[in-house]
């Protein structure tokens, strides 16, 4: 999807929202507020899973901030 489509399809998006009652506009952020958080606790689930995953399979590293450091002088 090009950018041209995406500005005009968001004003739309606004346009609509605005012609909602307060009340509704309310209600639509509220929403949209409580999916953004169960979007981003998923996607934290799924980072904390795959660190697990890292872990069992020991390809984490463990390490100070010198070791790091000295790792990365190398």
């Amino acid at each position: 999807m090009s950018k041209k489509r995406v500005v005009p399809r968001f004003q739309e998006v606004i346009e609509t929202v605005e012609a909602l009652p307060p009340d509704d506009q309310v209600l639509l952020i509220e929403i949209i507020r409580q999916r953004l958080i169960q979007y981003r606790r998923a996607e934290l689930a799924a980072e904390i899973a795959e660190a697990r995953n890292a872990y069992q399979r020991g390809d984490d590293r463990r390490g100070t901030v010198a070791d790091l450091m000295a790792e990365i002088a190398e």
